[in-house]
């Protein structure tokens, strides 16, 4: 069965370098990639370089629990160094956001709650999936941006082209 992904794609460290290879990696692993615009935004938890986000939409044959490991993966292969702290400087950070419609706290929490109140993700992700319902609140991701308090979070839109690899 083919199952619909969202992931989310964050970097404040060598952010146009780490984007670009958590792009390769995941063009790598799931074929053509649905791309949102690239957005910069200031740390959000903690005071550190401003990130760089972005959503990306595949398709894909693998469970919630196959995607999550590769995530981790490609995480660990670009130098994601885990702490004990959440809120942290980070080469590559790789969230799966949704997985069709699936509801769990099994191993990962989908939907991803950063969706209901992190504009560097809720914006990227209404770019390329504004019409999917997010299966917890019941309305479009384009209705959840719509009430959202944008004023919260500022972000704003750069320049950013990444082609894939061709071999």
């Amino acid at each position: 069965m083919l199952h619909q992904i969202y992931i989310s794609i964050g970097s404040n460290v060598e952010r146009d370098k780490y984007t670009r290879a958590g792009l390769d990696g995941l063009h790598a692993q799931f074929g053509d990639l649905v791309l949102s615009s690239v957005y910069e935004s200031e740390a959000v938890g903690f005071s550190g370089s401003h990130f760089y986000n972005m959503v990306v939409g595949a398709r894909t044959t693998k469970s919630v629990g196959e995607v999550c490991e590769i995530l981790k993966a490609i995480e660990n292969d670009n130098g994601r160094v885990r702490g004990e702290k959440k809120f942290a400087p980070r080469t590559l950070d790789l969230d799966l956001l949704l997985f069709d419609d699936v509801i769990t706290e099994d191993g990962v929490i989908l939907p991803r709650q950063e969706i209901d109140y992190n504009a560097f993700v809720l914006l990227p992700l209404c770019e390329i999936a504004g019409d999917v319902i997010h299966p917890v609140q019941q309305k479009s991701i384009a209705a959840m941006l719509d009430d959202y308090d944008q004023s919260q979070q500022k972000l704003w839109k750069i320049e950013f082209n990444w082609s894939p690899a061709t071999s």
